[in-house]
């Protein structure tokens, strides 16, 4: 459930939101924070001194916290020239992904800036990013640590630096036309044109928001300002080993995102699965078994590998269409009915050619690929019509908004 509060600022009356202010140039700052109290203070006041002088503004917070953030932002609000909203989630779904695609839902205003709440990206540049969208009629400003007047500095330890630098190769490597012109994929700091971004089409998970924005609804026109990455003012890095492995398979999950993409995992996930298929097969005849049985035995071995590949790497975000125990059920059903189709082909290039079963098992299982990655997809994984409508329709009825 979602809790709302409104703080009024000069630019109306309590119950006017930002959505009612008709300033072209106006700008929602959305900042996901989650257990930032020590940050807000400050980061409300760098606000006040640097951009309503400059340019209308809002500030959106989409609060995760458990501790007590958000009265923090409503006591340090009351003296802001400018509104504040809140939004805590108490079912943090995406993370701080998530939370930013919430704040872009209740952005009202035509740009939109996105920041972390603990200062290390410096409130002082968010007019900079929106003059720069402006004046090259872009529909992306990314706040770039890597050219010319930028710098990470703020990052401590050659270990984060490392870590940055290889998720930032990473991932440029993967998307190299979709990341074209952004030096910096994995910054937390950017701005975009409200009418540039569909966050219905948004699939979050983690904290690189950017990436998914880029990948998946990239503007026309992208641009970059330097920025220098700040010390963090107050508190400790939420960049954990969990939310590495959860960046990890974002990127498969936005890199399969077509179906020629995702033929290719898949088969890449079954050539894995090929290992203890054979393994089994080959150790069951060793003991005198007949291949016919030993390659419906072994066939076990090959779906209980490739399943959790299949749930975590290739249709993580199409889990949720059915339950674990009916996708489990599916897979195993569609994988032991390929058999039907392996076991005859099998037998005929073992005794009509000649071959010997392992390398007739091997250019079988070849051969039924196609089949066995339509199957999957269509009967374990495809969502049910109007699934996508339905759970948009349940996660509006569970959100209810109040005032502080």
């Amino acid at each position: 459930m979602s809790h709302e509060s409104t703080v009024p600022g000069e630019l109306g009356d309590p119950a006017v939101r930002a959505a009612e202010v008709p300033e072209p140039a106006a700008v929602t700052i959305v900042v996901p924070t989650f257990n930032e109290s020590a940050n807000i203070r400050e980061l409300l006041h760098r606000i006040t001194e640097s951009v309503p002088s400059r340019l209308p503004c809002e500030v959106v917070f989409v609060d995760d916290s458990t501790d007590d953030t958000p009265g923090v932002i409503f006591r340090a609000a009351q003296d802001c020239p400018f509104p504040v909203t809140v939004l805590h989630r108490d079912e943090p779904a995406g993370g701080l992904g998530g939370a930013v695609v919430e704040g872009i839902r209740a952005a009202g205003s035509d740009w939109i800036v996105v920041m972390d709440g603990d200062l290390q990206h410096p409130p002082s540049l968010v007019p900079e990013l929106v003059g720069t969208g402006e004046r090259a009629g872009a529909g992306l400003v990314v706040a770039s640590r890597y050219i010319e007047g930028g710098s990470r500095a703020g990052l401590s330890g050659g270990y984060r630096v490392a870590v940055s630098r290889g998720a930032t190769w990473l991932t440029k490597s993967l998307f190299p036309r979709r990341l074209r012109g952004i030096s910096d994929p994995m910054s937390g700091f950017f701005a975009i044109r409200r009418s540039a971004v569909t966050a219905d089409v948004l699939q979050p998970l983690g904290y690189k928001i950017l990436l998914e924005l880029a990948v998946r609804s990239r503007p026309r026109t992208v641009t970059e300002v330097p920025f220098v990455f700040q010390d963090r003012f107050a508190g400790e890095s939420k960049s954990t080993a969990r939310e590495g492995f959860r960046f990890l398979r974002h990127l498969v999950g936005l890199r399969t995102a077509s179906p020629v993409a995702r033929m290719v995992a898949f088969g890449l996930i079954g050539a894995s699965g090929f290992v203890p298929n054979l393994a089994g097969l080959w150790a069951l005849t060793r003991l005198g078994l007949h291949y016919v049985p030993a390659e419906i035995l072994a066939n076990q071995l090959g779906v209980a590998w490739n399943f959790p590949a299949m749930e975590h790497l290739l249709f993580r975000d199409r889990r949720r269409h059915r339950r674990w125990w009916d996708r489990v059920g599916r897979f195993a059903l569609l994988a032991n009915a390929d058999l039907v189709l392996r076991i005859p082909l099998i037998a005929l290039l073992v005794h009509d050619f000649g071959m010997g079963a392992l390398p007739a098992t091997a250019l079988a299982l070849v051969m039924t690929f196609v089949l066995r990655f339509v199957g999957t997809e269509a009967l374990v994984y495809l969502p049910r019509r109007g699934g996508r409508r339905m759970s948009r329709a349940a996660g509006a009825s569970r959100t209810a908004r109040r005032g502080m």
